[in-house]
């Protein structure tokens, strides 16, 4: 009898879902090792972080109407004088811009909200990055600059209480249709610059007022299962991106759920005609992102809109529901792009669109130069997708844009639209590729 039940059993593994996998990938696309600081995804306890600097403690006050921001400011600035973590406990506590300092963290508790002010006074303008573009912008609502080891920790909300930004923005926009994001003051949830070792744990992050959480020039940053959330209605949240990575090296991202009015996670890093000789901007390397939930967004991962290089990213094990699209190649023709050694693998759900790569207009601006960038996109791997979608293959790339080397292995999917076009990609591979139960080649 226990024979008879391995027999079937080996039977039975040929008719494993296709978004099964070894799970030990020791390696990026492009063959180099993956760290062993990827696999480490150990949470960061509270008692771990130091001593614990609770905000009513030193006067701050459970009020969802008060503005706080000096009185929790000063008790960051106690907290970094001998090091420690930032706590808020259960109730809603507004503030405008906070800036955490070197050996400061923060943790809000199960139960507690830290609510950023819908003013844009409580958000003073600095030297910043927004866009691509190194700026004076607003402060985010949590803000660390050069913060080694910086932690946000906590199952409770961080709430831009971004309504007041989103209607602003809307009826901007109905006044010029052209308008850019940034015309419209608006603030960041969290921005962390030059950080090493960041770690964002099991927070919400929620109803932000522009990007959702941005990351730059940072090294080793563990997203860990975050519930990050905009609407799409009744009002629209624009440019709520959930996590954009900017110039920055080794990202793992994993078990989180993202659902915004933008895209969930965008690699950043540049844009302009002559971007890839900015010392401020950089490329993105070594992006793992796993075991994610994508709800509405506009796509899953996109490589773009502001991007010179991104090279060696990996989405695997995610499912997606409401996306407009699950690999966004955004080609940018007024900036140099590369994008290099990216897999997809077992993905499952629905989309609008599986792969979608076309040109980027939208603000074209060549600044004079003459001699039209070229953009390139090689070593594309999509495979092990199970998808319900209208267009599987969206691409219509122009003759300044070079695809090449793209491997699309082990599909089922049903598509509205079936139609593919192999010519737009130099060095095309299929291999068990069925489309409508209909095997390609």
């Amino acid at each position: 009898m226990r024979k008879t039940l391995f027999l079937i059993a080996c039977l039975c593994a040929g008719n494993v879902p296709i978004y099964a996998q070894n799970s030990a990938k020791a390696t990026f696309p492009d063959g180099s090792s993956m760290s062993s600081w990827f696999t480490n995804v150990k949470k960061i306890s509270l008692a771990q972080l130091g001593k614990a600097y609770v905000i009513i403690d030193f006067g701050v006050k459970s009020d969802s109407t008060l503005v706080q921001t000096e009185a929790i400011q000063k008790v960051i600035n106690i907290a970094a004088e001998k090091g420690g973590v930032v706590v808020i406990p259960k109730g809603t506590f507004m503030s405008g811009a906070l800036f955490f300092k070197p050996k400061t963290h923060l943790h809000v508790s199960e139960g507690a909200v830290l609510k950023g002010s819908d003013n844009i006074a409580d958000y003073p303008k600095l030297p910043s990055r927004m866009e691509g573009q190194s700026l004076d912008y607003f402060a985010a609502l949590v803000n660390a600059y050069q913060v080694d080891g910086f932690t946000i920790s906590g199952k409770g909300k961080i709430d831009g209480n971004g309504l007041h930004f989103w209607e602003a923005f809307w009826q901007r926009r109905k006044e010029n249709p052209n308008c850019t994001n940034l015309e419209v003051s608006r603030p960041r949830l969290v921005f962390v610059w030059k950080c090493n070792n960041v770690q964002v744990q099991d927070v919400k992050l929620h109803n932000a007022g522009f990007w959702t959480s941005h990351y730059y020039q940072c090294q080793n940053v563990n997203v860990l299962d975050a519930h990050i959330f905009s609407p799409y209605k009744p009002v629209k949240a624009p440019s709520t991106d959930a996590i954009d990575i900017d110039a920055c090296t080794n990202v793992h991202i994993k078990g989180c759920y993202m659902s915004v009015n933008d895209d969930a996670i965008a690699l950043k890093g540049g844009k302009g005609p002559w971007a890839d000789r900015v010392p401020s901007n950089g490329a993105n390397t070594n992006i793992l992102i796993e075991d994610c939930e994508f709800g509405f967004c506009h796509s899953a991962l996109t490589c773009g809109s502001e991007a010179i290089h991104n090279r060696n990213v990996v989405m695997r094990n995610c499912h997606v529901s409401e996306a407009s699209r699950v690999l966004w190649l955004k080609m940018r023709p007024d900036t140099p792009q590369l994008y290099e050694y990216i897999r997809v693998e077992n993905i499952k759900g629905q989309a609008h669109s599986l792969l979608y790569a076309k040109p980027w207009t939208q603000f074209f601006d060549l600044q004079g130069r003459r001699d039209v960038p070229i953009s390139y996109a090689n070593h594309v791997v999509l495979k092990n997708i199970e998808l319900k979608c209208d267009t599987f293959f969206d691409v219509a790339v122009s003759e300044r844009d070079k695809l090449s080397n793209f491997t699309f292995e082990n599909f089922a999917v049903e598509s509205k639209n079936a139609a593919i076009d192999k010519n737009v990609v130099k060095g095309f591979t299929l291999r068990n590729v069925k489309v409508n139960n209909k095997s390609l080649e």
